[in-house]
């Protein structure tokens, strides 16, 4: 067995505006809650070697292995619509990057690794529930199709962690094409620094856009990936709860999910986060956001692309971008295979119906051509003429909904991480209880299934078990 690492570290090769060379601080009695192997194996590592006591120490942030480089990333960002000039890795160390064996670059990065120098007076901790929710929901969302950063391991630290009340440690390992993120840019470009805005737009351009020339090309290039992200989640009734722009990658990927739930009786405006009291990342306003994070970094870029109106015409494609992208995941949701003009009032009929009738967002979607969606709504008989209205439109492609159970079935997922089962999972392994974890776990793992034994995941939280609002767990 070897823990042999293929790093590369191209961000440790930036200079040092844009990082602070640290090392993870060591824990107490590191042990292995759970490994990701099958995310080993892509990665070219060897998973033995990494539940050894060598390769615990490492996931851990004990022993920091040859050829890595591990730093702290600065970033700025608007939380919340509010400036803040100096972020950071403040609970995280990039230890650095491997070249998995298809050839794609990815992150190592440990999160609840220790305090940094953008900590902000916090401890760089992190307990078991943050990282358990990040663990589940990030391989939930890959295995939904949906671009994200991913889990390789959680470890307990042996350690107490301090929040509203003393809860057991762990680190995560968590694995990113990058990390670098709308609020990368918006730190050099706030500080006037356009060599180092120009050095970090080359490098991202040679990780995430190498056949691009220049920094309008990579801005075109993150509103696309951005357009079609945004649609997936809005697909998925997935709300990500604190859409900062230090919380936006310009990869395309999904990161950071503390606050974020899926939608179980839809409404819109459905908000989870505790801080967001405004409604500012409710369901239906994350086009809306994602837009106003993207004009961040069009104005980021401009000393670079030099010219507004440039910039200003790449960004006003996204609302286009965006519903284009849109259309093509409720079309496939509804069984739909061509396009006709009036497709938007079917789909939105569906959606606000679903509004109307405190339908759940994944089992009416899932239940479509099963007789049973309408069974989803408070009044069943409010579905009755949307459906009529939907099975005309699938005749014009000579199909029935009938006909169409595969296909929707492959889109409409019947497992999702509901908030309820996530936190029964938290709860139980806060007792040293893993059982409910490895079964959520291994349920989300093939979410377009039938779950057989686990069809009890695919119901909705019974009122006692209703999660009204979620936490970002710092």
């Amino acid at each position: 067995m070897s823990l042999d690492l293929p790093f590369d570290n191209s961000y440790a090769r930036l200079d040092e505006r844009f990082y602070t060379k640290i090392a993870p601080t060591p824990v107490k009695d590191p042990s292995l809650i759970t490994l990701n192997r099958p995310l080993a194996a892509e990665l070219g590592l060897d998973a033995d070697a990494l539940e050894t006591p060598d390769g615990i120490a490492f996931l851990a942030g004990n022993s920091v292995p040859a050829g890595a480089d591990p730093l702290a990333q600065v970033y700025a960002g608007h939380q919340f619509g509010g400036w803040s000039p100096r972020l950071g890795d403040g609970r995280a160390v990039l230890l650095g990057e491997i070249v998995a064996p298809d050839g794609q670059r990815f992150d190592i990065q440990l999160k609840g690794s220790g305090p940094t120098p953008y900590s902000r007076m916090g401890d760089g901790r992190a307990w078991v529930g943050p990282v358990l929710r990040e663990y589940i929901v990030s391989e939930a969302m890959h295995a939904l199709g949906v671009p994200t950063t991913r889990a390789l391991a959680a470890v307990a630290t042996g350690e107490t962690v301090l929040r509203e009340a003393p809860y057991p440690g762990a680190v995560l390992t968590r694995v990113a094409a990058s990390h670098i993120r709308v609020g990368t840019f918006q730190y050099f470009a706030s500080q006037k620094d356009t060599k180092a805005l120009a050095a970090l737009t080359e490098h991202a351009i040679s990780r995430h856009d190498p056949e691009v020339d220049g920094a309008l090309g990579f801005l075109d290039g993150v509103i696309d990936r951005q357009a079609k992200l945004i649609a997936k989640w809005m697909g998925l009734g997935f709300v990500h709860g604190v859409m900062n722009t230090d919380n936006m990658t310009v990869s395309g990927e999904t990161i950071d999910y503390g606050p974020c739930a899926y939608i179980d009786r839809f409404h819109p405006m459905q908000v989870f986060s505790s801080i967001d009291q405004q409604g500012r990342y409710a369901y239906g306003r994350q086009p809306e956001m994602a837009m106003w994070n993207l004009a961040q970094l069009a104005t980021s870029l401009l000393p670079l692309i030099g010219e507004v109106e440039k910039a200003q015409a790449s960004l006003d494609r996204f609302p286009d971008l965006y519903r284009t992208a849109w259309r093509n995941v409720f079309r496939a949701k509804i069984g739909l295979k061509t396009k006709a003009e009036d497709d938007d009032g079917l789909i939105n009929g569906l959606i606000d119906l679903m509004a109307q009738g405190q339908a759940d967002f994944t089992n009416t979607f899932r239940a479509l051509g099963s007789h049973k969606a309408r069974d989803e709504f408070v009044d069943p008989s409010i579905y009755d003429d949307w459906e009529q209205r939907w099975r005309d439109r699938l005749e014009t492609e000579g199909a029935s909904p009938e006909d169409r159970v595969a296909e929707l079935q492959s889109v409409n997922p019947a497992v999702i991480a509901r908030t309820h089962r996530i936190e029964q999972a938290i709860q139980a392994a806060v007792t040293g209880d893993l059982a409910p974890y490895k079964r959520l776990n291994t349920a989300l793992a093939t979410p377009f299934a039938n779950p057989g034994e686990m069809e009890d995941l695919t119901r909705p939280p019974l009122e006692e078990e209703v999660v009204p609002q979620t936490f970002c767990g710092t």
